[in-house]
């Protein structure tokens, strides 16, 4: 799937000028000339980046870089401004900005700044689909097998377990054994990595 990136500027010669650019380097471009018509457009499951004019009428580049956040929108963007300052580069950046660029921007910088912008939203969505992939993998597990895994990550013995849960010392090994299995371990010290990643620790 083509990445986007999107360009929001409520200047058109402006959008029109950055989009040449951008396309000549083989970027697909969206332009929109409001935070109301990107977010119209904007489609969550496609990667991308947004290069956000701080300056804007209706809502300016911090309001919505604070709406995008809001909403879980985590769409790395680049701020151009004509009137930037320190304070508000600053907070731009500790919202999250990958760049905070000032116009006029040089062609090359703006590149730059999209190539990093589109590989910091490759590897954040390549993470999210392994996060999703090893939570995955534990919800395989039966209720059961689920009380005996926090029993064992808790460094807790099998005859500790059976007599917590009331059963008998053989059950927790079957348990513990389909529990390993299914999450494809082989050791205690692979599964608490493993529960770390999938945040059930």
């Amino acid at each position: 799937m083509s990445a986007v990136v999107h360009l929001v500027d409520d200047d058109s010669d402006v959008l029109v000028a950055r989009g040449r650019i951008l396309r000549t380097e083989g970027f697909h471009v969206a332009p929109s000339q409001s935070t109301r018509e990107f977010l119209d457009r904007y489609d969550p499951d496609v990667p991308g980046c947004i290069v956000l004019d701080l300056s804007m009428p209706e809502m300016d580049g911090l309001q919505t870089q604070a709406l995008l956040e809001s909403r879980g929108i985590a769409c790395p963007v680049i701020f151009l401004t004509g009137c930037g300052d320190v304070h508000s580069s600053v907070r731009a950046m500790k919202g999250g900005a990958i760049d905070f660029l000032t116009k006029p921007v040089e062609a090359a910088a703006l590149i730059e700044a999209v190539m990093r912008g589109l590989e910091h939203d490759r590897l954040a969505r390549a993470q999210a689909e392994e996060q999703c992939r090893v939570t995955m993998r534990f919800a395989v597990l039966t209720p059961r097998e689920r009380e005996v895994l926090q029993h064992v990550l808790a460094g807790r013995l099998n005859k500790q377990i059976a007599a917590d849960l009331g059963i008998v010392e053989k059950t927790i090994k079957v348990h513990r054994s389909h529990v390993m299995h299914k999450l494809g371990v082989r050791s205690v010290a692979e599964l608490v990595r493993l529960a770390e990643r999938a945040h059930v620790a």
